[in-house]
């Protein structure tokens, strides 16, 4: 546990962005915390297989990449504290964080807290969640051997899955409410050749049921308005990601869908406080952007103190 309260930097959130603006903090000597709520790594911890971050041309597991990151960031001296950020005081200097275990002052405060998966908002999927509902196939994939389960989405994290998936089940239905994924191509093209994927096109799920587990869904046609009932023992949701900013309302400007608005430094209207990752607006949501985030939040915090000293 952290006993020291006053950092030069602290940075809110330990995904890839976070991480990396931890990486360039410490090294800098910066008395520098990180603040997480749940376990290092972000979103990518999840991945079964990260394919497309430079220096791994086979590819590597998510959790294990947010590993090296994080054991790379405290050989320099990185602090970490592990709870809820509850409030941000940021009318003065030093900014103040409030936290369950305490207050903590920085001299410069990078936001890195990521975004979650949105839900379906369908009746359903908050009574199965753990019963068959799920947004981990590495997690719970295992659970349904030789069965029948559904993905829903279209995006990268979606047929990552699915085709994860497929080494453990019988058959994966993907249900996508468009015509066509938007994944990348190479996904795409695992997926649709796939004898163990099928797809449901134009197709949006209207109930998830079932007795105390997921046996079905009921799903919904949007051009023809036609239902069906597609049994399966479990279904995996990703339909995109929402920033993980309700703290912040009222403390940064926020975009419409709930992103803080930065400028080329990454910085907010707030001198000192930044924002990096997929919290941010116009960001490309894949972790090696998060990572130039992170590093270029950092430097222009480090920027920052520099003048200020």
């Amino acid at each position: 546990m952290v006993t020291e309260r006053d950092f030069d930097v602290i940075i809110i959130g330990a995904g890839a962005a976070g991480l990396s603006a931890a990486v360039f903090s410490a090294r800098e000597k910066l008395k520098t915390l990180v603040i997480e709520r749940a376990t290092f790594g972000g979103q990518i911890a999840n991945a079964d297989k990260v394919e497309n971050y430079p220096g791994f041309p086979n590819g590597i597991r998510g959790i294990d990449l947010a590993v090296q990151m994080f054991n790379q960031a405290k050989q320099y001296g990185l602090q970490t504290a592990f709870t809820e950020v509850e409030a941000l005081g940021v009318e003065t200097r030093p900014f103040v964080v409030s936290t369950g275990l305490g207050t903590y002052t920085a001299k410069a405060l990078i936001l890195a807290c990521g975004s979650a998966l949105k839900r379906l908002g369908v009746p359903g999927e908050l009574d199965f969640e753990g019963r068959g509902v799920s947004s981990c196939a590495t997690c719970d994939g295992g659970m349904f051997h030789s069965q029948a389960v559904a993905v829903v989405g279209g995006g990268d994290a979606a047929m990552d899955e699915a085709l994860y998936l497929t080494e453990l089940v019988a058959q994966v239905t993907v249900i996508h409410r468009r015509g066509e994924l938007r994944a990348a191509r190479i996904l795409q093209e695992r997926a649709s050749g796939h004898a163990k994927i099928a797809f449901r096109w134009h197709t949006v799920v209207e109930a998830i049921e079932g007795n105390g587990q997921v046996e079905r869904l009921r799903l919904k046609h949007v051009q023809s308005g036609e239902i069906s009932v597609l049994p399966v023992a479990g279904v995996f949701i990703y339909v995109g990601l929402e920033p993980n900013t309700a703290f912040l309302k009222g403390v940064v400007p926020l975009h419409g869908g709930g992103h803080v608005l930065v400028n080329h430094r990454l910085e907010t209207e707030i001198p000192g406080l930044y924002a990096a990752g997929d919290l941010r607006q116009h960001s490309a949501r894949q972790v090696a952007a998060a990572v130039g985030d992170g590093a270029t939040a950092a430097f222009f915090a480090i920027q920052y103190l520099r003048s200020r000293r």
